[in-house]
């Protein structure tokens, strides 16, 4: 009798157990088959927030209320299986069209967040580009009331001024990244390029420094908008600076007369000094007057091997430049780009 018993109560266990291990294979079937269905309505993308030191179950919660998931049980209890319950990444993150539970867990854990974008043109000046950072949307602003000694003690530039040291490009970055932040990675940019490119530079430079190459390159920069022009325009800078004249350049004028600058380039303008008056001083302007890009650095310290001693521009609208070796074919290009301008055509000369 009492053998019965036990081998009844034996059964009775055995079969308990298989019923809970067929329930659990059940239950992983059923989750594993949610988990790896399409969100339903997700018919656009789709921004949603995790804020820091949330926990599995409170996303879990939000994501079912906001419609993403129709199973957060099966969600919660598929990272607990996978032993990411813990791993749960704070940030934006984009859902697109087509996405499961699933990858949205494995989204959230890799950290794969939404990253916002912002350009920085080439020839913009600093200040230009503080600007456009603080005011985006993404980044919040630490620097504010920065003064330039302050800026310069954020990015590490020790003495230098902070005008050109940024390199114009297009920064990706997560929401809550802080303008500090971006603004270093924009100077790290321009410390590589400025070197690489100082470090294929031509041999008899009239430039003794990489900074020197970024004055020149920032110049060249705001020159001309023509990519193929560019180691022209730098030719007659260095045929210039070897024979000493004055660079003469009237973007080194605007740019010393700050906000007085009106729009219109006087012939009073061009007599009054100022540091960045190539008219007036010989030599590079102390500082880069913009951010130039990799084709004006590049531009600097390999400059085309020209006679040429003067630019003009066509007259014509098309940013680009006639050039000369003597001051009358310069006047001949004067009197063409004159021409030019008064048939209708906008540009601007030296």
């Amino acid at each position: 009798m009492a053998l019965g018993r036990s081998r009844l109560f034996a059964t009775i266990v055995v079969a308990g157990t298989i019923a809970l291990a067929l329930a659990w294979l059940g239950l992983r079937w059923l989750d594993d088959y949610r988990n790896d269905q399409p969100i339903a309505g997700l018919d656009a993308p789709r921004i949603v927030t995790v804020e820091p030191g949330s926990a599995l179950s409170t996303v879990a919660r939000r994501f079912a209320d906001e419609g993403l998931l129709a199973h957060p049980g099966s969600w919660v209890r598929l990272a607990r299986r996978q032993g990411v319950a813990a791993r749960i990444r704070a940030g934006e993150f984009e859902i697109v069209p087509g996405a499961t539970p699933r990858s949205l867990l494995e989204q959230i854990v890799a950290g794969r967040v939404l990253l916002h974008a912002l350009t920085i043109p080439e020839g913009w000046t600093f200040r230009e580009a503080l600007s456009a950072v603080q005011q985006h949307p993404a980044i919040t602003p630490v620097l504010r009331d920065a003064d330039e000694a302050a800026l310069r003690d954020a990015l590490g530039l020790g003495e230098r001024r902070v005008e050109g040291m940024l390199f114009p490009d297009t920064y990706r970055f997560p929401r809550g990244t802080r303008d500090v932040d971006l603004l270093r990675q924009a100077h790290d940019r321009l410390e590589q390029e400025l070197a690489a490119a100082w470090e294929a530079r031509l041999d008899d430079l009239p430039i003794a420094t990489p900074y020197e190459a970024l004055i020149l390159a920032s110049i060249i920069e705001k020159e001309t908008g023509a990519a193929e022009e560019r180691p022209l325009i730098a030719g007659v800078f260095a045929n210039r600076l070897r024979l000493g004249m004055r660079l003469q350049t009237d973007p080194t004028v605007i740019y010393g007369m700050g906000e007085a600058f009106d729009g219109n380039l006087r012939r009073a303008d061009l007599v009054r000094d100022t540091p960045y008056n190539t008219y007036t001083r010989a030599g590079l302007p102390p500082t880069p007057i913009a951010l130039p890009g990799r084709q004006s650095l590049r531009a600097a310290v390999a400059p085309a091997d020209t006679e040429a001693l003067y630019f003009v521009a066509t007259g014509r609208g098309d940013g680009r430049h006639l050039f000369a070796r003597t001051l009358a074919e310069h006047n001949e290009n004067v009197a063409r780009y004159i021409a030019a301008v008064r048939n209708g055509a906008q540009g601007q000369g030296r």
